[in-house]
């Protein structure tokens, strides 16, 4: 099943994706209220709306985490010539950066001229979990979502760590929708980032260092994870900062997520000068 959530008619709905069109489920709330629930509400059938008509919102609006590992895939980690590690390597990203399917992305010319793009595979936990084992973490997922971990390059090498970088507004592209995890084999999945219709980055989930259900259970062991909450499992290669020259986005780019049975992600870039 793919869940959407969406802004229609001045209203707020969660809806099932159905070929091109959405289907919303006749409920008062977001989609971490819906995970809460003990079985899906009934749909509105006679309320079918197209695709195209809708604005897709975040399909998780208030995480109380957005967590993102950094240097996941081998080859990532390999053209940016730092050591491979021990264990996972995690970094924040606040609320504030999160944006939509089809919604632009967003930065000041005066604060970063060295914005990158890096496509992910987003977790959505969908239970309360602390201490989970490897074997026990699918439990905790709910489903999984495509995602644009944006950074803002040259504040995050100049900082010396990363949060500033990652966490300007709009900097969270997430969506279209969550594929629920009974649709998604996680570590078998192609991996897309176009720019403009150029093929950036182009990989498979498999060569991920450390596997989501091992993510997951590591998280776990440091934190609780709530309902909700986001995980951005790291890149692989073909980022823009460590090509030679770097390629950065400028305004009016158009860029692309797109991972194997869960969907396409497409934002525009806005440059303010």
């Amino acid at each position: 099943m793919k869940l959407a959530q969406i802004y229609y008619q001045n209203r707020l709905y969660v809806a099932e994706v159905v070929d091109d069109d959405l289907i919303p489920f006749n409920f008062e709330g977001d989609m971490i209220s819906l995970m809460r629930e003990d079985h899906y509400p009934e749909k509105i059938e006679s309320l079918l709306i197209p695709i195209h008509s809708a604005t897709f919102l975040p399909p998780i609006l208030r995480p109380s985490k957005i967590i993102a590992i950094g240097l996941n895939y081998l080859d990532h980690a390999t053209e940016g010539s730092k050591e491979i590690p021990k264990t996972p390597l995690v970094f924040t990203k606040f609320s504030n950066s999160l944006t939509g399917h089809n919604q632009n992305i967003c930065w000041d010319q005066s604060i970063t001229n060295q914005v990158d793009y890096e496509a992910e595979l987003a977790i959505i936990i969908g239970d309360m979990t602390k201490n989970c084992s490897v074997e026990k973490a699918n439990e905790a997922i709910f489903g999984y979502t495509c995602a644009n971990d944006i950074s803002a390059r040259d504040l995050q090498f100049g900082d010396g760590q990363w949060v500033r970088g990652k966490s300007l507004d709009t900097f969270c592209p997430l969506g279209p929708w969550i594929s629920t995890k009974d649709t998604v084999s996680p570590q078998a999945l192609d991996i897309q980032c176009r720019v403009n219709g150029q093929i950036m980055q182009q990989s498979n989930t498999q060569k991920m260092i450390f596997s989501v259900h091992e993510l997951v259970s590591f998280l776990s062991n440091h934190f609780t994870l709530f309902p909700g909450d986001v995980i951005l499992t790291g890149t692989p290669d073909g980022v823009g900062a460590f090509r030679k020259p770097p390629v950065y986005l400028k305004h009016g780019d158009t860029v692309e997520v797109e991972i194997e049975t869960i969907g396409c992600l497409s934002n525009t870039t806005i440059v303010n000068v």
